[in-house]
């Protein structure tokens, strides 16, 4: 608000300034006309009656009242500086002339300039090629009064201005402040408690309207994060007790009594297969946990071909069992169309889950990949013949720790989506996910390619 009086008051002073200005300078140009106008009228009846004319220009001041032109002397000098004629009005001071003036007179031929607080005027005129010179000084006193009010009426003016300006701009602030004071206050009342409360927006298009909508998607946002946090921390909790009780349990039977070695290996087994799901478990999370601080992943050019390569290499190692049959559409002329930019490792990553997916689940343990390019794009398409995924499930599967009705007799965590979209995601791509009975259920990855960045 401060801000806003000053730059106001400021504006109305300029306009004050500008106004006492032109009013100033106007006053003084109608002066010096009626001045002008009166040394032409003497140098006039000079002129057509030479000497003989000063007795009437005498009778004419003294007996002609001040009103046009008060406090007014009257003088007439020859060229060489000798007084012709003088009039000093009654209480006036006396008009006298300095050879200065007079002789800027003679180079000029006319003078306006100042004396004894009167404005005066000098003009040059010739007679019978004698030259004299008029001079003419008076004291405006209606103009400077009127000057004088003016600016009277124009600081009231600019006092009242300041005044009105102040207080309407609190008036106005305090009105144009409440609700962001509201808003504020809301805000501060909300709390990872209490997510689910929303700022009051109303039904109006401004920009407060506006501004508490964006808080209320923000809110939102921010409930559904804490909403996803809470729930993976939940079922990460749950899936690392389960094989945590189990080895506790184990090792309590265990040591109640003796047993002979095959029993003791028999546990030793069924521990190892509990922590083995732990360490894979674990490293599930630690990869989700990476594929979150965006900042400490390192970006180079990938060239996608190669890493479904490697996957495939993976996968046939990982179970003698699992089939890939990869499909290389028509490569692009350009290089750069097949070329992602991105992490190698997690796209690595993110291809093989889905991959191994595809084989876990279906009952030909086979994925088909098929690798296509088209408008800057890679396409990497991963195909199986599982049980179809319900349309109401679809969007549900990339939760963390969701699994399906058709996938409780797989082992597995339900991380593997979940880690392959966030990677994704992370490489400007997407997933989308078809499934249906005639043509098996398809992961479809996009994701641009480096030419789109130059």
């Amino acid at each position: 608000m401060l801000l806003f009086t000053l730059l106001v008051t400021a504006i109305i002073l300029v306009l004050t300034l500008s106004v006492y200005y032109f009013a100033r300078l106007e006053r003084k140009e109608v002066f010096d006309r009626r001045l002008r106008a009166r040394a032409n009228y003497n140098s006039q009846m000079y002129a057509l009656m030479g000497d003989s004319a000063l007795a009437i220009l005498h009778r004419m001041d003294t007996t002609s009242t001040g009103g046009l032109l008060p406090s007014r002397s009257i003088g007439v000098y020859s060229d060489a500086g000798k007084m012709l004629y003088k009039y000093d009005m009654p209480g006036s001071q006396p008009l006298v002339m300095t050879q200065e003036i007079l002789e800027e007179v003679k180079a000029r031929g006319e003078k306006y300039f100042t004396i004894d607080s009167r404005e005066a005027i000098a003009l040059r005129r010739t007679i019978a090629r004698k030259p004299f010179v008029v001079v003419v000084a008076g004291h405006d006193d209606d103009g400077l009064e009127r000057v004088q009010k003016l600016n009277k009426i124009l600081f009231s003016s600019l006092i009242l201005g300041v005044v009105l300006t102040a207080l309407v701009g609190f008036l106005f602030t305090g009105q144009l402040l409440r609700p962001v004071a509201q808003i504020i206050r809301e805000v501060n009342d909300i709390s990872s408690y209490n997510l689910s409360h929303r700022i009051k927006a109303g039904n109006g298009q401004d920009e407060l309207s506006r501004l508490a909508n964006t808080f209320n998607e923000l809110l939102a946002r921010l409930q559904e994060s804490f909403a996803i946090q809470r729930r993976f921390i939940s079922n990460a909790s749950h899936e690392l007790s389960t094989p945590l009780t189990s080895v506790s349990s184990q090792l309590a039977v265990t040591l109640q009594k003796e047993r002979n070695a095959d029993e003791y290996k028999e546990v030793l087994r069924s521990i190892s297969e509990d922590v083995e799901q732990m360490r894979q478990l674990t490293k599930s999370l630690l990869e989700i946990a990476k594929t979150g601080s965006q900042g400490g992943i390192e970006l180079n050019e990938v060239r996608v071909d190669e890493v479904l390569l490697k996957v495939i290499s993976d996968i046939k190692r990982l179970n003698v069992d699992y089939r890939v049959e990869l499909d290389f559409g028509e490569f692009p002329e350009d290089e750069k169309d097949f070329v992602v930019f991105g992490n190698n490792e997690l796209l690595y990553i993110a291809v093989r889950n889905l991959v191994e997916n595809g084989c876990k689940y279906s009952p030909d343990r086979t994925s088909t990949v098929d690798l296509s390019f088209r408008e800057h794009k890679v396409y990497v398409k991963v195909v199986n013949q599982g049980s179809v995924i319900p349309s109401e499930e679809i969007q549900q599967i990339f939760q963390p720790f969701y699994r399906g009705a058709g996938t409780h007799n797989s082992r597995g965590f339900g991380l593997g989506l979940a880690l392959a979209q966030r990677i994704v995601a992370i490489h400007k791509g997407s997933i989308l996910v078809k499934s249906d009975e005639t043509t098996g259920t398809s992961f479809t990855v996009e994701l641009p390619a480096i030419k789109i960045f130059n």
